[in-house]
This record gives structure tokens, sequence and C-alpha cells, in this order.
């Protein structure tokens, strides 16, 4: 046996930290939900017990041939004998058993791409003895059938649908349109339907030594690294292949004991807008995955100071110390058990482009980072986000007084998308790369497996879920606008169909998906482009920018000597050109090209006849037709920069940009030789031929 440690207790973080050097290496070593787990619990928060198996072990347990060392096994057993002492329970005792969750968590945030299995040591004993331990048979049973499932579709890779068609038969059975109307007993024969779906898929029974769903959970866990859905993830994120992901066992703490419990996710500011007000979701009597899969809608965070007061202003307390703790915006899960609050994780939150540069500015006014963080907390990427089109506010209040609007539900992440319509991540992906389609991807909930298709929309569309579901939260962080919980909207997967309002619209139909607003319109809406002097916060931010970079001193030539910083400039050829850099702030023409100025409509004739001209005589003259237009564009183009700098560069035109199109002009030929139609033809050469008195055929006795 070597010393290699494998596992960290919570209470381990400092010889995490003496052994990885700094905080980064902690974060690459235990993941950045063990790392923050960790870091919670030594600032006193109250963070369940539990372990992290780092990402050296997931490494090795890939380079190994997706195998647990015995070594890793028994530190994970030492660990968890720890977490039995902290907890004042027993894994896998009838009695009084100990359940845990098994959660992923790379050192890079990836929401929804990775594996996560609850309630982990329940079985047909410990069940009984939570039963008798708690008094609340239902809650026991719903925890049960929830493992069945979990379990079954993350580590025995049985497909969810699977359990969601039982689930569902029974609900309609019941006529009960939420999960919380089954009964105990309707959960504890839904326990053994779900355990017979294990033995149809599988050919062998649920596992009931607690032991084992621990380790195989573990290595599912390990396995989802290498998973479909986390390889597109990290392609689209720029995050490398070998930095592994953790594994977390955690204590479980339970939010569907009843309605003094519950379980929610929030941002500690608005991760759409950036405003600096909580927003999040939360459900009683409810588990973790019911708010992030968007199964079910939520109840907006607020409205949880009338149902746990409490917890609530604990919560917010909590909120306040880790935003200042990590000095950014937090994205936290928490659970409150029997009136009871658990903090379960905090990162720093996704956002959209808009909230990044909000937040930037805010928290740099707020003196909690500096300029300089400020700016690098934007990347030139958001910026060019903000620059994209919205829906022209005309053809949105149009569309609303004719009942354009299709359908409103929550603006989880801004922006205007128009495609048409797919209703699976395949097929969306499909049609968008290889038939290069506009689509939107439309699904009553979005799953990790569905990420490629959601890469792959440009706008994404469910009829439930909240603004902490998987899609909005995925569709945020990578700037599609995206709609959930529009739930006046009927999906019929079979039929690859959608209703609202008595519309039906058809897989292929055109929508328009507005992420700002939650609206849906039908068909395609106009767009315009942004107006960049209405983002004051963006403003700011490169005014900063221009700020910092321009100092004088902060680089040196190659000779040694200082130099002033680096600046903004554009290039521009007309006075419109020169009026959008300054707006974009620009301190600078860096390249006027002159030859643009001709390309306009009523100046391309003259520019073409001073380039066929065969007289010093019909060029002077074509020439002396061109000066005005140009004295005007220089004149309003040195006006627009204010007396910052114009460099021009003399004209010094391509020939080929200011001729007609050879191949254009053939077509032309052929189509009006099938009219009949010569005459306008022979009128439009006749613009372009020289003034010099010599006859030439037409275009088309050419290719005749």
């Amino acid at each position: 046996m070597s010393d290699k440690k494998w596992v960290y207790l919570y209470s381990e973080v400092k010889q995490a930290e003496a052994y990885a050097g700094d905080w980064e290496g902690v974060r690459s070593l235990l993941g950045g939900k063990g790392a923050n787990l960790a870091e919670m619990a030594r600032i006193g928060l109250p963070v369940p017990p539990g372990f992290t198996v780092t990402t050296e072990a997931c490494n090795a347990y890939i380079a190994a041939g997706y195998k647990l060392s015995d070594e890793m096994w028994s530190q994970m057993l030492s660990a968890l004998a720890d977490v039995e002492k902290q907890a004042g329970k027993k894994f896998g005792d009838a009695k009084n058993p100990l359940l845990v969750s098994c959660r992923s968590g790379a050192k890079f945030s990836m929401p929804g791409m990775m594996d996560t299995v609850l309630n982990i040591g329940l079985n047909d004993d410990t069940a009984k003895g939570m039963v008798e331990l708690t008094g609340n048979e239902r809650f026991v049973y719903d925890s049960y059938r929830r493992l069945v499932s979990m379990f079954g579709s993350v580590v025995l890779e049985i497909d969810d649908e699977a359990f969601e068609e039982v689930l569902d038969h029974m609900k309609e059975e019941k006529s009960a349109k939420l999960d919380t109307q089954l009964t105990a007993e309707d959960l504890k024969k839904l326990v053994e339907l779900f355990k017979a779906v294990v033995k149809r898929e599988k050919g062998f029974d649920f596992p009931q030594n607690p032991l084992d769903q621990m380790r195989l959970a573990s290595e599912a866990v390990f396995r989802s690294w290498n998973g479909k859905r986390a390889i597109d993830y990290r392609r689209a994120s720029d995050i490398p292949d070998d930095l592994g992901t953790a594994v977390n066992i955690v204590t479980m703490v339970f939010g569907n004991m009843g309605d003094d419990s519950g379980t929610g996710v929030a941002f500690t500011r608005n991760p759409a807008t950036g405003e600096d007000l909580l927003y999040g979701e939360y459900l009683l009597n409810a588990q973790g995955e019911d708010v992030v899969a968007g199964i079910r809608n939520t109840e907006k965070i607020v409205n949880m100071a009338n149902d746990l007061p409490e917890a609530y202003d604990e919560f917010l307390k909590i909120c306040d110390l880790l935003e200042k703790h990590y000095k950014d915006m937090q994205d936290m899960e928490f659970t409150v058990e029997r009136g009871r609050l658990w903090m379960l994780q905090t990162r720093n939150g996704k956002r959209t482009a808009q909230a990044a540069v909000t937040i930037a500015v805010a928290m740099a006014n707020e003196g909690l980072i500096s300029k300089q963080e400020a700016i690098l907390r934007v990347t030139p990427t958001q910026v060019d986000t903000l620059l994209h089109p919205q829906f022209d506010i005309d053809s949105v209040n149009k569309a609303r007084k004719a009942g354009g609007v299709y359908a409103t539900g929550v603006n989880a992440s801004p922006g205007a998308a128009i495609g048409q319509v797919y209703f699976d991540a395949d097929t969306a992906e499909k049609m968008a790369k290889e038939h290069k389609q506009e689509v939107i991807m439309v699904r009553p909930f979005t799953k990790p497996d569905d990420v490629h298709g959601m890469l792959a929309a440009n706008g994404i569309l469910t009829s439930e879920g909240g603004a902490t579901s998987h899609a909005a939260v995925v569709a945020r962080q990578f700037g599609v606008p995206c709609v959930v919980g529009a739930s006046s909207i009927k999906i019929d997967l079979n039929k690859r169909l959608m209703t609202a309002g008595g519309v039906v619209v058809n897989e292929g139909d055109w929508i328009s998906v507005d992420g700002t607003s939650g609206e849906v319109y039908l068909g395609k809406m106009d767009v315009k482009a942004p107006n960049l002097e209405e983002q004051t916060d963006l403003l700011t931010l490169l005014g900063w920018a221009d700020e910092i970079c321009a100092t004088d001193g902060i680089r040196t030539s190659v000779n040694g000597s200082p130099v002033r910083g680096l600046q903004v400039w554009a290039n521009g050829d007309s006075p419109e050109d020169a009026q959008r850099a300054r707006a974009y702030g620009a301190k600078g023409i860096g390249l006027c090209r002159t030859e643009h100025m001709f390309f306009d409509p009523a100046r391309l004739p003259i520019m073409q006849r001073m380039i066929l001209a065969k007289t010093s005589e019909a060029r002077v003259e074509a020439l002396n037709e061109l000066l005005p237009f140009q004295r005007e564009d220089f004149a309003g183009l040195f006006a627009a920069m204010d007396g910052y700098p114009v460099i021009i560069r003399l004209i010094d035109p391509p020939l080929h940009e200011f001729m007609p199109d050879e191949e254009a002009l053939l077509e032309e030929v052929i189509e009006m030789r099938v009219k009949r139609e010569f005459a306008g033809q022979y009128s439009r050469n006749a613009r372009i031929q020289p003034d010099d008195g010599v006859a030439r055929y037409p275009l088309e006795h050419r290719y005749a």
C-alpha cells in the first residue's frame, strides 16, 4: 500500500491545501463542489458531514481501465466510518440508518453534465427502520423510489423514460397531477414497480447491499467524466479533458419530509440581468433534483419567507457572507429538513453576458473587487453577445395586439432567437449542423443528455421548469436565448407537435423566442441591432479598460523606453462609420480606405466610368464629379471624430470591387435571352462603356 491520499474529509481541507499548494490547487484536487463544501464547513456554515474522493482518483480509475483500486475503496470506507461518527448514524443499519448522496464535482462547474445519486443506503430493511425512526412512511418510500430510479438510470444506464412511464401511469391511475399527491401506499407500490423495471431491463435485482450501492454509484460518477454530454460541454467551454471529476459522498438531508421541509437553488444576484436581488426558486416537500431538473414548477425564493421564515432569514445572512467571502455572485443549493437549513453547494454562478457586465461594474463600485478584476471577469465573447440583434419593438407590439404571442414563460436567458421547431436534441443538432437550419429546440424539460442539441440550437423553449432549471442554467452560460416553464404549451413528443390556445405548431414550423421578455411568437419576428449607447454598464467597463490599458509606462518598448499603452482605433470609411466608432469608444480611425467611399450606388457608375476612361479628359471629368462626394465624407468623418486622429489611405482601387461580376452578368444574359428581353441588357452595358467613341458589341454577343 502506498501513502497516496485519495480521500479527504471536509474537515481535512488544511491537509488538502498543504498537498495542493494553494486554493486553485485545492479546487483542482477536490473539484469545485468538494472544495467549496469543505470551505463552507471551515467558516462555520451548516454543511452535512461528508468526504471527497479526489480528481486524481478519477484519473487513476480511468487509467486503470475503469477499475476502482482496493486502496481507494479502503480509504472511502475509513472516511465513511468518520462520517457515521459525525452523523450519529450507521450506514446500512436497519434501526438508525445513515443515507448518503453521491455527487460529481470537477474543478470548473459543469451544471448537470455529470451524475448524481441520492438516498444511497436505502433498501427493504433500512426503509422499514427509517419509517420507525421518522414515523413518516410516505417520506421514506418517496425517497426509496427516487433511489431506485436514479440508480437505475445513472448507474445501470437504464433509459429514464422506463421509470417515467411507470410514474406517469400511476399518477394518471390515481388522478394525481403532482408526485406529492401520491399516498404512502402508492409510493410503496411504485418502489416495487421500479424494482421490476430494473429486473426487466438488466436481468438482475436492484442491489440491496448499501456498500455495493455506494461503490457502484461512485464508479458511475467517475465514468460520467467521459460521457458524451460531459465531453460536449468541455469542448464548448474549453475545459481540459485531463482534469477529472471528484466524487462527493455527503450525508443526506431531506427536503421531502413534509411542509416544514423543502429544497431550493438560489443566486445572490440575478444571473440574467445582474440586478442586486436574491434570485432563485424552491419547492416544499421535495428533493433537489425536482428543482434542478425542472420536473415541477417552482416557487420564487422570496416566498420562502412565508413558508419557512426562520430558515429564510438564516439563508439571507449566509448569502451575504458567501458573496463577500468569494467576492463573486454565488449559485447555491440548499435543503431545509424539518425547519433546519443545510447548505449543499456554493459556486461562482453562471450568468448571461448582460449580467456579467452589470455584476462586474457593481462589485467594483461597491469596493468588493478592483476595476482591473472587473474587466477580467468579462470576456470578449460576452461583449460581442451584447451587440447581437433583439426583436424590433414595433414588431413585438404588433404581434401582441394581433394575438401573435403563442405562449409566455420564464425569461431564463435573454436574446432573440428565430428558428424551426424540433422536439429532441439529436434532431435539433442534425438539422442545425447537417442541414444548416436555424433551430429552436422544444422539450417539456431538458436533461443533461440534451446538451448537444441545446448547444446547436438558436433558442430553447420548455413547457416546464423554472429559472434555475437545467435548461435555464445551460442556456445562460452559453448565451442561448431561452424561455422555460411555458406551462400553457402541451407537447406531444409522439406526434411531434405542440399546442397552446388551440393553435398547433408542428415540427419544422417557425417560431420566435424572446429570452428577455419570456414571450414566444408564431412565425418569424423582425430583429434590429441593439443601441450600445443605452448599455451604460458596458460603456463604463470599456471606459475603465481604456483608462488602464492606456496608462503611461504600463508597457515598455523593445529598447526599454516607456510607451503609452494600447488604444482601440477603428476602420472607418464614412461619417456613419466614424459616428459608430466613437459611440463604441474608439480613440481614432486607424484606416480610412478612400476607395470605399465610392461603393454607394449613386457613385459607383461614376467610379466605373473613371476606371474605363481612355482619355485624361474623360478621367478628370469623372474625378470632378466624385470630388464633392469625397469632400462631404471627409468633413462628416472629421466632425464625428472631433479631434481624434484619422489615418487616410490614398485611393488604391482593387478593380474587381468596382466592376460588375462576370458570372452574375452571364446569368442575367441567359435569363434575358430566354425571355427575349435584350433591350434592358443593351442599356445596362451602355452604362459602363468607355466614352471614347469606339463601337463595341453588347455582352450577350460575346457569349453567343
